[in-house]
């Protein structure tokens, strides 16, 4: 049986200096994407041309735009890169580029030329769920999305800073400690019994 073996993190977008490019209809899914997650990433992009509802949200977010034909100078001091133009050989040279210089890169709809995936996500406050479906159905991704933001409580934020503060004050080593948080928050996962 085929297997997921994607390792997932949580990376720290403000800390990363990121590159799309590309600014068509598939560029502004993923800025929108990594806005929405996170809106204070630090992001440029290059497009010899940017759509309008791009432009609207580079400026609401402060992102630099580059009107120009991508160029590997523009990988210099990137962390992370994701193409997405329309033109596939654009696309999968940009990947090289990244790849030469150890840079992870996702090159939109074309798994064998991604190091990672843009997942589903959820979150509520301080609470984040990735989903993965290992680059093989989106559309998967965005239903289990929707279940998860469903079935998690609103109030799930306010349970997490009651428990950061709970746990400051539990009292033992560290056993006793995971003991303590474990009986406390069983009833998040204990099914409800049926009437």
């Amino acid at each position: 049986m085929e297997r997921n073996e994607l390792y997932p993190i949580f990376l720290k977008a403000t800390n990363l200096n990121i590159l799309i490019v590309g600014g068509g209809n598939v560029g502004l899914e993923k800025l929108s994407f990594l806005l929405k997650s996170s809106p204070n990433a630090n992001v440029q992009m290059v497009s010899p041309v940017f759509l309008e509802d791009t432009l609207k949200l580079a400026k609401k977010y402060n992102v630099q735009r580059i009107e120009n034909v991508y160029h590997e100078k523009y990988l210099e001091g990137k962390h992370m890169v994701i193409a997405c133009t329309d033109d596939v050989n654009v696309n999968e040279q940009v990947y090289h580029d990244c790849r030469a210089k150890n840079i992870l890169v996702n090159v939109a709809d074309n798994p064998p030329f991604c190091d990672f995936y843009m997942g589903g996500i959820v979150t509520k406050g301080n609470v984040k769920i990735a989903i993965s479906t290992n680059g093989k159905s989106p559309t998967v991704a965005k239903r289990l999305r929707q279940f998860f933001e469903d079935v998690i409580p609103e109030n799930i934020d306010d349970l997490v800073k009651n428990l950061n503060e709970y746990r400051k004050t539990i009292k033992g080593d560290f056993d006793e400690k995971v003991e303590a948080l474990n009986e406390f928050t069983k009833s998040l996962v204990e099914k409800k019994e049926e009437d």
